[in-house]
Formats: C-alpha cells, structure tokens, sequence
C-alpha cells in the first residue's frame, strides 16, 4: 500500500483526506482520517444515498481494515514504517517569489486585505 496524497485540517470531525494505491496498481480515493470518541480511525469511501444517509462504497476484510488503520495513523502521525517518499506533498505548490529589484515593497505601498483564513465548516466536505 501506498498513500499518493494526503491533505491535513481539521474539517469537523474529519482530520485528513486521502488517496491509497495498492500493490495491484489500483487506486482507491476518497478515505478519511476520522476523530471518533475512542480515537483517529480511517474512515472508508463513502457515496451519499437516497435517504440522505452516507454508505461505505468499499470493503473490506477486518484483517486488511486493521492494518490499512495502522498503517495510515502511522503515516498521519509521522512515525510510520512506510517512508515519506510514498506521500506526496500538499496539494499548495504555490511558490513564493520575491518582488523584483525595480519594484521594493515597503509597509506603505502594500494596501491592507480583508483576511481569508476562516476556519472550515462541515458544509466545506465535498461529500
């Protein structure tokens, strides 16, 4: 197994989104890092139903859910076996450029912005 992406927050209860890759080459998407009242546990991926209840979409067997939790919090944690080339790096590549020499930045030319750092809401989830 593999982790190809993971994204970290705090989005109610959720704690991380996720991507796994296994040995077969399949990629499953849509796994969650869940903070439950015993604890994190990776939650499976989940399609909304008709009743507005949400339904895992994959199984699996308890030995396999077992070590994929074990496995993930140990990866989510940072003191995992797998090593940190199978994560990839947050999904902000945004590179941060100083400005040019012509052009200096002093507290006076810089215009005050409205803040943008709200905190997320359950409605944020895209499921």
């Amino acid at each position: 197994m593999k982790i190809e992406r993971m994204n970290k927050g705090q989005w109610g209860k959720v704690r991380a989104f996720f991507d796994l890759t296994t040995e077969e080459g399949f990629t499953i998407k849509g796994f969650k890092i869940i903070e439950g009242i015993n604890g994190l546990f990776v939650g499976m991926p989940s399609q909304k139903g008709n009743d507005g209840e949400y339904y895992d979409s994959v199984f699996t067997a308890k030995e396999t859910r077992d070590r994929l939790n074990q496995f993930v919090l140990d990866e989510y944690r940072g003191s995992g076996a797998a090593s940190t080339e199978n994560v990839s790096p947050p999904l902000d590549n945004s590179i941060s450029e100083s400005p040019p020499e012509s052009s200096p930045v002093t507290a006076d030319s810089v215009e005050p912005t409205e803040q943008t750092n709200k905190p997320y809401e359950d409605s944020d989830i895209p499921f």
